[in-house]
């Protein structure tokens, strides 16, 4: 029987990695087996890193948010629950948004969920 090599499809397989590994330096672009290695765990750390991404803009959100809550008297656990017990559906995202662009629709937010607001002379006007 004839000795059948990968011929097309093996050809496909290997152009598709090496396809990935374009700027990988010295035999990690070059060769196939460093470059699958290569390849595979870049995969790996980017999909693992699509996960911490979500992680660290919530943390990012809260940190803004806790801090425009402070400068107007109020904490980020006080502002959270009284926008519960409101009922204003307002995520952390669309929040964070408002403190850092829009403080006065911040404020109206605040003042909409009954949170007790306190002069601060270092408050954005």
């Amino acid at each position: 029987m004839p000795r059948a090599k990968t011929g097309f499809k093996g050809r496909r397989r290997k152009n598709r990695l090496f396809r990935h590994a374009q700027g990988f330096s010295n035999g990690r672009g070059r060769l196939f087996g460093p470059m699958a290695e290569a390849v595979h765990k870049a995969w790996s750390y980017a999909y693992v890193g699509r996960k911490l991404r979500k992680r660290d803009f919530r943390r990012l959100w809260i940190a803004r948010i806790g801090a425009a809550a402070r400068s107007l008297g109020t904490n980020y656990s006080r502002l959270v629950n009284a926008l519960k017990t409101a009922n204003i559906g307002i995520d952390r995202k669309i929040l964070a948004d408002l403190a850092v662009r829009d403080f006065a629709g911040f404020r109206a937010v605040l003042e909409a969920a009954n949170v007790k607001i306190v002069a601060n002379e270092f408050a954005p006007v």
